[in-house]
């Protein structure tokens, strides 16, 4: 008898743990995310148990199979301004918490808070002023952390037995994004667009701190489900381009449909997209997807150019991706 595909076998065991009830404390997910001084609009989910595991496997598939809490009463407060909500049949929730009219949210990175009974969670909240000088919408898999999503066993293997601490970076990309804007004191604003499933957020989350990425990204990640197939991108990325009036950076792979998708939004915003970058995760074969688009293999490429149009300090690109003095050989004695 022909042995199961690894996908095949790990969505055996994906069903094992969505039918388990050994657990039974409750958690709450308050995603990270982007806002502006007069109003902060707070998402996230509530699942009915905490996805815990002794391994990366146990703890990835949890988090995916666990099931959502629905009509959970969750508290939501940021800067002393506060709501009650009541989560949906997917056990999501969102609301849009406005500034006082004589106090607006001050610039920076906060903390919101989120609670239901039984469990509570904080996330920051990046409030971006009007003078950033850009926003940086970025992929994460295989543009950040490498995926594989191209080729399906080594994508299941990075998605479900890895983890923050051992999935890969691709090099350079934390140097390139810290290096970002031509002055130190205005830094862009960072928003992660992503395929990876909301449940997987806080493992996102600590992927980027472990890997010097700059702190502040707001996370978008998908929503699995049916309606999430394809075309989920667009969404979340005029949203932003609408709530927030920034001129705009794309980050992206060659691998899926990065390229169509940030042209798309190119044309529907005329002169807000700046510059598109895409990373060669494959698929690169037709120049005609990257019309007007940098695709790059190495992050110092992308770096430099954005360097020289302005988009990032020459001093610090230099600094970051400075070659690496051959070991010198020593005499033995």
């Amino acid at each position: 008898m022909p042995r199961p595909s690894t996908p095949a076998r790990l969505s055996a065991l994906l069903l094992c743990l969505a039918t388990s009830s050994a657990l039974a404390a409750p958690a709450v997910l308050l995603f990270p995310t982007l806002g502006r001084p007069d109003s902060v609009t707070l998402q996230g989910r509530v699942l009915a148990d905490t996805p815990h595991g002794s391994t990366a496997l146990t703890r990835n598939l949890r988090r995916l199979a666990t099931a959502n809490w629905k009509g959970a009463r969750v508290e939501l407060s940021f800067l002393g301004v506060s709501a009650h909500v009541t989560s949906g049949a997917d056990g999501n929730f969102q609301v849009t918490l406005p500034a006082p009219a004589d106090k607006p949210f001050p610039v920076g990175n906060h903390p919101a808070q989120a609670s239901v009974p039984g469990a509570s969670t904080q996330a920051p909240v990046e409030i971006i002023p009007d003078s950033a000088p850009f926003l940086v919408v970025s992929d994460f898999d295989d543009t950040l952390a490498i995926s594989e999503v191209t080729q399906p066993d080594k994508l299941v293997t990075n998605a479900l037995l890895r983890d923050a601490d051992t999935q890969q970076v691709v090099s350079g990309m934390a140097g390139f994004y810290g290096c970002l804007g031509a002055d130190a004191t205005r830094v862009p604003a960072f928003a992660l667009v992503s395929g990876s499933p909301v449940q997987f957020a806080p493992r996102v989350g600590a992927f980027l701190s472990r890997h010097g990425f700059p702190s502040g990204f707001g996370l978008y990640l998908r929503d699995l489900g049916p309606g999430t197939l394809s075309d989920y991108k667009q969404p979340i990325i005029r949203g932003l381009l609408q709530r927030f009036p920034h001129p705009v950076v794309l980050v992206g792979d060659s691998g899926e449909k990065d390229p169509e998708v940030y042209a798309q939004i190119r044309d529907e915003f005329p002169g807000r997209v700046r510059a598109i970058y895409i990373r060669d995760a494959g698929n690169s074969a037709n120049a005609t997807r990257f019309k007007d688009m940098l695709l790059f293999k190495d992050a110092s490429t992308a770096a430099e150019h954005a360097a020289r149009q302005g988009f990032a300090r020459s001093e610090c690109v230099s600094a970051a991706f400075a070659p690496v003095a051959p070991t010198q050989a020593r005499d033995l004695p």
